[in-house]
């Protein structure tokens, strides 16, 4: 007989605190630089953290360079067969994973209202939404990598993450334009939620896509993330131990924060006109509003003021994906797109 794994249920009064909590050791990190530095110095950290191809920190202050030699080291948890088991479940389905990271992930977090006056007030998606897709194709498929985590390049990759979010945790909160109705930037609870929707969100995004996984490959890729997860600083009381605690971790996050919102519709109007663009046909530009309908579900459409598009819904419900969004993330105005620079096929 299976024996039934206990989850926890996350209420209101486990979750309410995460709202006010940050990183404390990213943000330490950040206030001295801003104390040493001042704006000037945090602008210039921002550029180096924002360049993947330059890892190497010796030129850092040292309590920087301290910063990513405490926290390079995985997380207690982290099983590297269940990661690599993980890695192999992302590159057996990269293609549709592409997809959904565009069309699914992405939007689900807009949905947040409160967690996605962050990204709005920052202008960074509004402004160059295509810019802004690649950076996040680049970092999904790099740490993808698996010769990245033996050679310790992922890590420092990932903590360069952590450290853009203290900055821009730092910037925000000090703007005269943030509400602190709506928590602290970038806080537990909004990273539990980002996580969520590039683990949990895409394992049920290739469910409604017609894939049936394994449920040992699905968990393992939760627990990738978590790992990931974790070294961006997100504490292990939300990060899902299985599937049913990811499920019960969402559902309350969905509960609390799921609303229209101005910066919620604005994300998906400037990411649903980007998404636009890459239709190789002027024709099939509505069909990336008919996926992300078809993803999402109605309700979660009608809030991000996505549009209806009865016909193109209509082919979608019955092919479950249209076959071109791979281009997401093979750039047709670079030399060189994400799935071309790291595709095994």
């Amino acid at each position: 007989m299976k024996t039934l794994v206990a989850s926890r249920i996350f209420d209101d009064t486990f979750l309410n605190p995460y709202r006010q909590t940050g990183d404390a050791a990213a943000d330490a990190v950040i206030e001295q630089l801003a104390a040493e530095q001042g704006k000037k110095g945090l602008g210039d950290f921002m550029q180096f953290l924002g360049n993947f191809s330059q890892l190497t920190i010796t030129h850092l202050p040292p309590f920087v360079q301290n910063f990513f030699e405490l926290y390079s080291r995985l997380p207690a948890f982290a099983h590297r067969g269940k990661m690599d088991k993980g890695m192999a479940f992302f590159w057996k389905y990269d293609q549709q994973i592409a997809l959904l990271l565009g069309c699914y992930s992405l939007p689900y977090c807009y949905a947040a209202a409160d967690g996605a006056q962050v990204l709005w007030l920052s202008q960074r998606i509004k402004n160059d939404t295509f810019k802004r897709l690649e950076e996040t194709g680049e970092f999904v498929f790099g740490i993808m990598q698996e010769r990245d985590w033996k050679n310790g390049r992922n890590t420092l990759k990932i903590l360069k993450i952590r450290l853009m979010h203290a900055v821009i945790r730092y910037f925000t909160n000090h703007s005269e334009q943030w509400d602190q109705v709506w928590g602290l930037p970038i806080n537990q609870e909004d990273m539990a939620g980002t996580n969520l929707a590039f683990s949990y969100v895409v394992i049920r995004g290739l469910r409604t896509l017609g894939i049936q996984a394994n449920t040992a490959d699905e968990e393992a890729y939760l627990h990738f993330w978590n790992v990931v997860g974790s070294l961006l600083g997100l504490q292990n009381a939300l990060l899902p131990l299985n599937l049913r605690e990811a499920y019960h971790l969402d559902r309350a996050i969905v509960r609390r924060h799921f609303k229209t919102s101005e910066a919620g519709t604005g994300l998906t109007k400037s990411l649903t006109k980007t998404l636009k663009q890459q239709t190789p046909e002027p024709d099939l530009q509505n069909f990336p509003v008919a996926q992300m309908r078809f993803l999402l579900g109605d309700s979660v459409a009608d809030l991000l003021a996505i549009p209806r598009v009865p016909f193109e819904e209509n082919v979608i419900r019955m092919i479950n994906r249209f076959p071109m969004f791979s281009a997401l993330f093979r750039s047709r105005k670079t030399s060189s797109g994400v799935i071309d620079k790291y595709s095994r096929n």
